[in-house]
């Protein structure tokens, strides 16, 4: 058992994004930092190939646990007031294997970080470290300020009499970056957590079929601590982190907060499928935000394969693209 590592969740589909974030975790967190990857599925060849040539990376390998976690989800979100919606089956399908990531509580970290693949990490981690001696859980996201579709319900959870909205808003959290530790979430939690998701019907508190807000609610019943940079009483600590909703500035190939400069944790491309990594890395001038330096940390280690000149796709590519996305948001329409 290893005191410290990350984990993060990939398969082959994401490859492009998962080698650039080992990258940026090498060069901007630590180059011996133990590193886990939970299998999203069994699409991992490649990914087996990259971890080979890694002496502190490893993939996780219990089967069992990733099953438990898969069967956990499926059952919670049988009972969700949305299953009975016709697109639910595509739905949970994707959302039991994102489920997986929690297998982080029975791994071989006593305290870790969890990184989503779609992400370059880009500073170190030695104060979330430090915070986890005082917190079970670190999280640096901005789920708790959101006006609309929040992770849980706060009308119902106010009108069941146990919370107040002010209760209830700090510790609502995302699942793409967090700190935490072993031994959370065990076989006699679980139990008493389903009995209330299930029988007690607070799955209903839980406002879409997500599993980032399923984690959310597992925190929020749990007894734990919890510390959202976000919500830091120093302002230096405050920063955003997604790439398509907050101003970064470059400096070396690190991104800072635009405002006051400050050190971010990571970029998350949330809103950005895995495919358009795929082509940029092809040579294709996608629109990424930062994209010069995802492709720094992608080609960190084979600069040599580096697109040196990015080229707009052909007009037909174009047209069939967009015909496809609009037949796909059809399909989504009809169920």
């Amino acid at each position: 058992m290893q005191s410290i590592g990350i984990y993060t969740l990939a398969n082959d589909f994401v490859y492009d994004q998962l080698i650039a974030l080992l990258n940026s975790i090498e060069v901007n967190v630590s180059p011996e930092i133990p590193i886990c990857i939970i299998p999203y599925d069994d699409r991992m060849d490649r990914v087996q190939r990259e971890v080979e040539s890694r002496p502190n990376v490893t993939l996780y390998d219990n089967q069992g646990k990733l099953e438990q976690w898969e069967e956990f989800s499926r059952e919670i979100w049988s009972h969700h007031p949305k299953a009975s919606q016709k697109r639910f089956a595509k739905i949970v399908r994707s959302k039991i294997r994102l489920q997986r990531k929690m297998v982080a509580f029975s791994g071989d970290f006593e305290r870790f970080v969890f990184y989503d693949a779609d992400t370059l990490a880009m500073k170190p981690l030695d104060d979330l470290f430090d915070k986890l001696e005082t917190y079970d859980f670190v999280f640096d996201d901005w789920e708790h300020s959101k006006q609309r579709l929040t992770a849980l319900n706060i009308e119902m959870m106010e009108a069941s009499g146990e919370f107040t909205e002010s209760e209830i808003r700090p510790r609502l959290h995302c699942s793409s970056f967090f700190g935490s530790k072993r031994g959370f979430f065990n076989e006699q939690e679980i139990s008493q957590l389903k009995a209330s998701l299930v029988q007690d019907r607070e799955v209903e508190w839980i406002n879409e079929i997500a599993d980032a807000f399923l984690f959310s609610y597992l925190t929020f019943r749990g007894p734990y601590s919890i510390f959202n940079y976000t919500l830091s009483e120093r302002a230096g600590e405050r920063t955003g982190n997604c790439a398509d909703a907050d101003p970064f500035v470059e400096l070396d190939n690190v991104l800072y907060n635009e405002q006051g400069r400050k050190p971010i944790h990571r970029i998350h491309y949330m809103n950005f499928p895995p495919q358009d990594f795929a082509k940029l890395s092809q040579g294709e001038d996608m629109q990424i935000p930062h994209k010069d330096v995802f492709l720094h940390y992608r080609f960190l280690k084979n600069p040599e394969d580096k697109p040196t000149q990015l080229h707009q796709p052909k007009l037909g590519t174009k047209i069939e693209r967009f015909g496809g996305k609009a037949i796909s948001k059809i399909k989504r329409w009809l169920g």
